[in-house]
């Protein structure tokens, strides 16, 4: 037997609200109540995107010589996660090991990297940081190039990528540099000169 209960209100037995509608909008609970759901919550049939679930920030320690002239250099050294100044992370971090990262988890990842170059004279050459990644765990692709023509004792540049990993063991990401002149790369262990910032924007 089928049975309808219609109301517009349901109190608890202090007289709170627990669940009123009123003009097509339904309200659960009141300010200062925890809502747990039990199950999936879902938005017309599908399930809610989760949301930003992993952010975290690496940096190169220290200052990186960039000797190897018009060649592709992976940073394979020297990257440690931002651990000053009261960093913010979000859920579990990235893995690293010889400049690969790996992602904790499946999704869609936004990639920042920022870098600083110095010299000591400038000149007509370019330098720049490049991110590769990897769908396979074998051969990479650059998915960012950004060159910044030396005119100054110190450059900078950045750039962004929005990465579908739909599998840890085989989507991974990498930076590497090049130069056309001999320089260095910025780094710094207490402060973000050549940074890189993962974020997890939501589910693959």
């Amino acid at each position: 037997m089928t049975a309808i209960l219609k109301v517009d209100t349901i109190q608890d037995t202090s007289g709170n609200n627990i669940i009123n509608e009123n003009a097509g909008t339904v309200t659960i609970g009141k300010a200062g109540n925890t809502t747990n759901i039990v199950g999936t919550l879902q938005n017309d049939g599908a399930a809610l995107i989760s949301g930003i679930t992993m952010a975290e920030q690496w940096r190169l320690s220290a200052q990186l010589a960039c000797n190897t002239v018009d060649s592709d250099t992976d940073i394979t050294t020297n990257l440690e996660k931002v651990d000053t100044d009261s960093p913010g992370s979000i859920g579990t971090g990235m893995t690293e090991s010889s400049g690969v990262f790996t992602f904790p988890s499946t999704g869609i990842y936004l990639i920042l990297n920022n870098y600083s170059f110095f010299t000591s004279s400038g000149g007509s050459n370019y330098h720049g940081l490049m991110t590769r990644v990897t769908t396979d765990n074998s051969a990479y692709s650059y998915a960012t190039e950004n060159y910044v023509m030396i005119n100054a004792n110190y450059n900078n540049g950045s750039s962004s990528f929005i990465f579908d990993v739909t599998n840890t063991s085989t989507h991974k990401v990498k930076f590497t540099y090049y130069v056309g002149a001999a320089t260095n790369l910025e780094g710094g262990t207490a402060v973000n000169k050549t940074h890189f910032t993962f974020i997890r924007l939501g589910d693959t």
